[in-house]
């Protein structure tokens, strides 16, 4: 509403504002979510806190035992060796205060752990649980996590006029500066739903590995990696698979494996 703002601003301008904005014909409104997809939508804002949680803890144990000379190697194996010597009473190397602060740290991780696992519980079932979400689970790059994350985030897919339309609120289509009848192409805008763009890379980067490893027969996808870079390639394949679910989204059908040559 700010270009349609006058002057001064106050309550009543805001207002005359808001009501010369809305009017507009190409003015754009974000559909009102049920409480139920607000619910599911709650759960994946929680998993991302958890998850940063537990990274934080484990860096937390990691930086407090290198003080004592005691390292690992990186991952989930290193804490858990990290852990070992944490509970090894006969180990001189950790103080007994250091020890207690270190048990403190393990009981807070091992907490998070299992709220993690409860909540990936929930995010599946939550998938699992409508006809649409397993429609979408059909198509390659889809787990439970994305098709959970769709359901919750677009709550009326018809609110967007193509595929296209739903790949440029997510941030995957290139930004254009444009101009003179000469179009010039940039990198992805990167707007909008940062949480679904993120998966939808992730998911197209395991379609692609696996591709890499055990081969395709979708032409389109072995043309693209063969001239472009891997990441590149992901984020174009996850920009059909967000044209893929807006139309499952709209037409109700489910995912069909492309023919051969009109992928």
């Amino acid at each position: 509403m700010k270009p349609y703002l006058k002057r001064q601003k106050n309550d009543a301008a805001d207002a005359e504002a808001i009501c010369e904005a809305v009017t507009r014909p190409t003015m754009r409104f974000v559909p009102v979510k049920s409480p139920d997809q607000q619910s599911v939508m709650m759960l994946h804002r929680v998993r991302l806190m958890l998850n940063r949680q537990r990274t934080q803890i484990s860096n937390a144990l990691r930086s407090h035992l290198s003080e004592f000379g005691v390292v690992a190697p990186t991952g989930r194996n290193g804490i858990e060796q990290l852990l070992v010597v944490i509970n090894d009473e006969n180990d001189a190397r950790i103080p007994a205060d250091a020890r207690l602060c270190l048990r403190m740290l393990e009981a807070q991780l091992n907490v998070v752990k299992e709220q993690i696992l409860e909540n990936d519980r929930r995010v599946r079932a939550s998938a699992r649980g409508t006809e649409l979400g397993r429609r979408l689970m059909e198509i390659p790059g889809v787990g439970p996590l994305l098709a959970s994350a769709f359901v919750a985030t677009v709550a009326d897919a018809h609110a967007f006029k193509s595929g296209r339309s739903l790949s440029a609120w997510i941030g995957l289509v290139p930004k254009q500066n444009s101009s003179g009848g000469k179009e010039r192409l940039g990198s992805i805008s990167k707007a909008g739903n940062r949480y679904l763009r993120q998966l939808l890379v992730v998911g197209a980067m395991a379609v692609i590995r696996y591709a890499e490893r055990n081969g395709t027969r979708r032409p389109w996808l072995v043309q693209l990696m063969a001239r472009r870079t891997t990441k590149v390639a992901a984020v174009a394949l996850a920009n059909k698979t967000a044209r893929m679910v807006w139309a499952l989204m709209t037409n109700g059908e489910r995912y069909r494996e492309p023919l051969i040559g009109h992928w």
